[in-house]
């Protein structure tokens, strides 16, 4: 069976790390990515951001994982910020009922969008 592999791109920004993903989020790339968001939190970054606009797949594991990510970031006195899902993503963060509990950068051409992901920051 052929894995799929997950490219990770960091790049820092002055309040914000930005970890952008391509590829997919599971079993086998999991470990890759909490490695990358421990590195990112290493730094002290008020927002460690996931891009999540190029992942094409997400398994168990993968939402696990994302939601051990946001306990380490909180432990950190940091955010996680899952930013640009794709309509799979979202579909599949509601039908698990873990969505409620990320803070979500919607598309900034969302009207809703930059009200929102400020509100559930401060709400934090």
């Amino acid at each position: 069976m052929v894995h799929q592999k997950l490219d990770i791109s960091v790049y820092r920004e002055s309040n914000e790390t930005i970890v952008a993903l391509t590829g997919e989020i599971d079993l086998h790339t999991a470990p890759r990515l909490t490695g990358a968001v421990d590195a990112a939190l290493a730094d002290d970054p008020v927002r460690v951001v996931l891009d999540m606009r190029g992942v094409t797949f997400c398994d168990s594991r993968g939402l696990g994982t994302l939601v051990i990510l946001a306990r380490a970031a909180a432990r950190s006195r940091a955010v996680l910020v899952l930013a640009n899902l794709g309509d799979f993503l979202k579909r599949l963060l509601a039908v698990s009922g873990i969505g409620d509990h990320f803070v979500i950068r919607e598309d900034p051409d969302d009207p809703e969008g930059p009200g929102t992901d400020a509100d559930r920051e401060r709400a934090r």
